[in-house]
């Protein structure tokens, strides 16, 4: 892919994951100043239609991201920083180490990241917290869809039996299709290893959810479990 096609690909997955919204030629021309004409993008666009990683959800003229495009953009992603406060909340949090840190740091990580937050301390004990906000995203507003996460997080203890001895002690994304929640939705999972006992926590969202947030929150996490 040329640098120009990726430009506007990458600001429409970041406009998507933004609003919700499918976007069109002119908001990248105007909100992002791209230095290309409405016709140019609207050109790139059609290729980028082409080629898989764009689709038309219905009539109107803006495009959403596919499960190509995700998992294109996320290649070269890094994930960001924790804000000032969320660090020291987390420090607290780690400091302390008590009885219910593990499930106080899910509850701010479910805050922080507006999605769902799944954790096994060990494969026979798991939980999950925020999924209200999974609810309240624009594209589980079906009912169909709904009903399918609702089935999907009463099986959360046998889904995560299923890939806790696979996974391997690192982060994994697990995007659209490959996903054992669904394919609207994508996880970022990490099993870590304090004091000889394993663990499992994941950031469940759609796939619009913001990645670069969302790993950076989840490799912080990973640090302050495996600190000694």
């Amino acid at each position: 892919m040329d640098k120009r096609k990726e430009l506007i690909l990458n600001t429409i997955i970041k406009e998507h994951i933004k609003t919700g919204a499918p976007v069109g030629s002119g908001v990248l021309v105007d909100k992002y100043k791209l230095k290309i004409s409405p016709a140019t993008a609207r050109n790139e666009m059609a290729t980028l239609e082409e080629d898989g990683f764009i689709i038309q959800p219905h009539t109107s003229a803006g495009r959403i991201p596919t499960e190509k495009a995700y998992s294109f953009y996320l290649n070269s992603l890094k994930g960001k920083k924790l804000s000032v406060s969320d660090l020291e909340i987390f420090e607290k949090l780690f400091s302390d180490r008590d009885e219910k840190y593990i499930k106080n740091t899910a509850k701010e990580m479910a805050r922080i990241s507006g999605n769902t937050i799944f954790w096994a301390s060990d494969k026979d004990n798991s939980f999950y917290t925020g999924l209200s906000n999974l609810v309240a995203q624009p594209e589980f507003a079906q009912s169909d869809l709904m009903q399918h996460i609702s089935l999907m997080m009463d099986r959360v203890d046998e889904i995560i039996d299923d890939i806790f001895d696979d996974m391997e002690f690192d982060t994994k994304v697990l995007l659209g299709s490959e996903n054992p929640f669904g394919d609207s939705c994508s996880t970022i999972l990490v099993k870590y290893k304090v004091n000889g006992k394993e663990g499992l926590f994941g950031i469940l969202g759609p796939m619009r959810m913001d990645y670069e947030k969302n790993l950076g929150l989840a490799d912080f996490i990973n640090k302050k479990l495996i600190e000694k």
